[in-house]
């Protein structure tokens, strides 16, 4: 598989995404990666609530890994990154990272996986996709 570049999306942290000691709730980084994925997917032409009616199908997450190394508190700016790393048949795995600055708060990879709309069993990613992530 090719070289894919970084796709940066920045995310303020408000008050809701705080916890009780005033910094960033660890589930909500699965949130900031969420928007960023979907944003990176948005800028290649995919538009995801389009591709249950365009390919009968839409990417689910069906797996995460993620370490937390520093905090995000309230109104931080930080930059969320996504980056393809690995293609399957049916998922394909994006690494991510939040960052303050130079600082890694949070790294990840998160596996999403193309399932059949209607019935949510798993299937092949269309080619049409993988034109357009120029995997085919």
């Amino acid at each position: 598989m090719r070289s894919h570049p970084v796709f940066s999306w920045p995310v303020r942290v408000y008050w809701e995404d705080t916890d009780a000691g005033g910094i960033v709730f660890y589930a909500n980084y699965l949130k900031f990666f969420e928007r960023a994925r979907t944003e990176w997917l948005r800028s290649l032409g995919i538009a995801q609530g389009a591709l249950r009616e365009s390919a009968g199908g839409i990417f689910i997450v069906s797996e995460t890994s993620v370490r937390y190394l520093a905090p995000a508190k309230l109104d931080d700016e930080l930059i969320v990154t996504a980056e393809l790393k690995d293609v399957g048949k049916a998922s394909l795995i994006i690494r991510q990272q939040a960052r303050r600055g130079e600082t890694l708060l949070a790294e990840g990879t998160i596996r999403i996986g193309w399932v059949d709309d209607k019935t949510l069993r798993p299937g092949r990613i269309p080619p049409a996709i993988l034109g357009v992530l120029n995997l085919e």
